[in-house]
């Protein structure tokens, strides 16, 4: 996992238990004073949200304690985890950057590319002016790779 990565889940975390979790603690108590729970929407309500918020608080605790944070910066070469690879697709000569990231830290529209995805693994260890052929659920692509970097 990224630094950048590690940092953003422990921030969620960090809002879950400080914020989320005491404010729902407060929703529930408030809809338990409205009287009978059989048929209190906002008390079904507020449960369902605090199980949801415990259990993304339990994923988030089980992703961080098992996470190697590596530090990009140190990196250097063919493309590997980490990298910001800028590419240009050699049908349609539209550029994309993406850096290759861990699963729980992937965002393709912001340009995090989960390690696992095909374009991914067609990239790495190939290096700049390599062209990489992908199968992607909207068929076969072609990519040339421009630049890398490590930041």
């Amino acid at each position: 996992m990224t630094r950048a990565g590690h940092t953003a889940l422990d921030a969620e975390l960090k809002q879950l238990k400080s914020v989320e979790r005491p404010a729902i603690i407060r929703a529930i108590s408030e809809a338990r004073e409205h009287g009978d729970l059989s048929e209190n929407a906002e008390y079904h309500s507020a449960k369902e949200k605090q199980s949801f918020i415990e259990g993304r608080v339990k994923e988030l605790e089980g992703i961080l304690s098992l996470a190697e944070v590596i530090d990009t910066a140190k990196l250097s070469g063919t493309i590997k985890f980490g990298a910001t690879v800028r590419l240009v697709d050699e049908d349609t000569d539209e550029e994309k950057t993406y850096q290759i990231v861990g699963e729980h830290e992937a965002d393709i529209e912001n340009g995090k590319l989960n390690i696992k995805s095909p374009l991914a693994r067609a990239l790495i260890g190939k290096d700049e002016g390599d062209s990489v052929e992908v199968r992607t659920p909207g068929g076969e692509r072609s990519y040339e790779i421009l630049s890398i970097s490590f930041t």
